[in-house]
């Protein structure tokens, strides 16, 4: 594949993800938490209980700029903080009960609507999509 060919790919696949990224986000019921709010609670459910520094390098944000949504969290009952065992001066949050049905909740209604819009599609187109998904996953790794 030529670079250009290969530019030709990114162009399509960004354009792709932000059309049905903007498509689940309509698709989020009216009273859900933000999209940093969700962020964060998909981040501890993924890795568990994180700092609040660890948290906002997984999301790509400043440790600042989540600090009201960490509290607001904790306010809701929706993550739990503690001291670090190891370090005194550090702290952990993690995903609560509570924040883990609100976090499924609010993806429940979106895998709705994605699983109907793929029961459109042929079985194969599916598999591809499956596939495209875990490459997509391990790129916004990166």
């Amino acid at each position: 594949m030529t670079p250009g060919q290969r530019r030709a790919v990114a162009e399509q696949t960004r354009g792709a993800v932000a059309r049905l990224a903007r498509r689940l986000r309509a698709e989020r019921p009216v009273e859900a938490l933000s999209s940093n709010k969700i962020g964060v609670l998909s981040y501890l459910r993924r890795n568990g209980a994180s700092s609040p520094g660890e948290i906002a390098a997984g999301e790509r944000q400043q440790p600042q700029s989540l600090t009201r949504v960490f509290a607001e969290l904790e306010t809701a009952g929706l993550v739990r903080r503690s001291l670090n065992e190891n370090d005194r001066r550090v702290a952990v949050l993690e995903l609560t009960g509570a924040g883990a049905e609100v976090l499924r909740h609010d993806m429940a209604h979106r895998d709705t609507w994605l699983a109907a819009a793929l029961d459109e599609l042929p079985d194969l187109e599916v598999e591809v999509l499956g596939l495209a998904a875990v490459i997509m996953d391990r790129l916004a790794e990166r």
